[in-house]
């Protein structure tokens, strides 16, 4: 079924959204661009473009030397920004120190997050960059964007901020760097009311929502990733735009457990689509793969000879759980310690395909390094249904974060706040129940602590009675 979207969609077309000409937008030549030089002195910027590696440095340039050619009606920022941008930059490598500022908190009407304030400690130096204000823009669910799109979107930056742009930002966003206090608004509005698109997180609260490709284009997808990513993001809006956390909170989907947008390593609740009945398996399909009929990982390795296929090596011996064996010319599985690692699907995508009865694992706690050092997800949920509207989803959800918002200190993420508590502590309080997968290996710890109610008697002991059964 084709996806139809919940709200009327507005056309773009950049003919009539289009602030330069073809002119303006191809304004200097490449003998120019190589003759170029920017107006700060930045010998350590200069030795980045000779390397064999594309450059930023190089990008900066062709945007300098653009912006210099413009007319000065036709920027509503420094035109030299560019230029004091890479001359910051170059004097934090000399001092070997930032010289960017946090200088109090600036934003659009009525949000509190989106955008994150730049200001230069050294405006006199660099007055092209006095303000270098970050804004943060909510991309589509799996990045799906059109040219007229994307060229509104630049002409936009450039008439309005720095012209240099990041496609994308960690949680996904599209990130515009470098723009005025005075621009926040029109940018805003610009936006919103022309291209259809809102702000996305910053500071304490719910950073943009992301997710993979999912049923779009994937065939593994197990979930339909967009539209869970893209009710959530509607749903929570206030939690988005209105900071009210103990610290930063990301939501990441994966639609099967490849986890193409690596969910488990990068947020604070993971969702991996996943299946709990058996995997699909086309018997023929396999000896089509051991005859060589079929070429292994959709001849994803085809680039060389690596020989004749063969399963036991390149299947059932990688399995991590040894839940797989060929006998009798048919490929068997025993499901039940199957950990969907999807390798064997992923060499023979023809034979195995995911199960039918599908749905979410959920994970809590993963984050980079901030106090505790860096985080991988644990499981929390082994498998919950994914049907609109995520009613059970949303209760999971807000059960987390009254939890969080209670106990968390400031800047204490949700994984440093389950460390700090303990796993179990925290699975008492989501009422869930502990699952054996939850154990990376066995108990190597001596002490073992139990609850009053486990404990017959309880806390309250008589030393007599005990010394009575327990003779010196």
């Amino acid at each position: 079924m084709a996806f139809e979207p919940k709200n009327e969609q507005k056309e773009l077309k950049y003919e009539e959204l289009r602030i330069y000409t073809d002119e303006e937008l191809n304004n200097y030549t490449e003998e120019e661009l190589k003759n170029f030089k920017f107006k700060h002195d930045v010998p350590d910027l200069d030795d980045l473009e000779k390397g064999p590696w594309p450059s930023f440095v190089s990008d900066a340039k062709q945007e300098a030397l653009h912006r210099h050619k413009l007319a000065d009606d036709r920027l509503m920022t420094a035109k030299d920004s560019v230029d004091d941008l890479m001359g910051a930059l170059q004097l934090s490598f000399d001092d070997g120190e930032t010289h960017w500022k946090h200088g109090g908190i600036v934003g659009v009407f009525g949000y509190g997050g989106g955008v994150i304030g730049r200001y230069s400690d050294v405006p006199e130096k660099f007055p092209g960059v006095t303000h270098f204000h970050t804004m943060r823009v909510n991309q589509t669910s799996s990045k799906f964007y059109d040219t007229d799109f994307l060229r509104s979107l630049a002409d936009l930056w450039e008439y309005r901020g720095s012209g240099i742009l990041n496609m994308h930002g960690s949680t996904g966003d599209i990130v515009f760097l470098g723009t005025t206090t005075d621009q926040l608004e029109p940018i805003f509005y610009d936006l919103t009311h022309e291209l259809g698109v809102d702000l996305g997180g910053s500071g304490s609260n719910l950073r943009t929502p992301s997710c993979c490709v999912g049923k779009a284009r994937c065939e593994y997808a197990c979930i339909d990733t967009q539209d869970l990513c893209y009710e959530m993001t509607q749903f929570y809006q206030d939690e988005l735009h209105r900071p009210m956390f103990p610290y930063k909170f990301k939501f990441k989907f994966d639609g099967c457990p490849n986890g193409c947008v690596a969910s488990i390593a990068r947020s604070d609740m993971s969702f991996i689509g996943t299946w709990r009945d058996d995997i699909r398996i086309d018997q023929e399909a396999v000896k089509a793969y051991i005859a060589g009929e079929s070429a292994p990982n959709a001849g994803a390795h085809g680039g060389r000879d690596w020989g004749k296929f063969d399963i036991q090596k390149e299947v059932i011996d990688l399995c991590p759980t040894n839940c797989m064996c060929y006998e009798d010319g048919e490929l068997k599985i025993d499901n039940s310690e199957c950990t969907r690692c999807m390798h064997c699907i992923n060499v023979m995508p023809k034979a195995l395909r995911p199960g039918k009865d599908t749905g979410v694992t959920i994970l809590c706690g993963a984050k980079a390094p901030i106090l505790e050092g860096a985080q991988m997800a644990t499981m929390i949920v082994p498998f919950m249904k994914a049907e609109a509207p995520y009613d059970n989803i949303k209760e999971l959800i807000e059960k987390v974060w009254d939890w969080w918002m209670e106990e968390g200190k400031n800047r204490e993420r949700l994984g440093e706040l389950i460390q700090r508590f303990s796993l179990p502590r925290f699975l008492d309080i989501m009422e869930l129940p502990p699952a054996p997968q939850m154990v990376k290996e066995p108990r190597s710890n001596p002490y073992i602590f139990w609850k009053e109610e486990d404990v017959k008697g309880g806390w309250n002991r008589d030393i007599n009675d005990y010394r009575s059964r327990h003779k010196r």
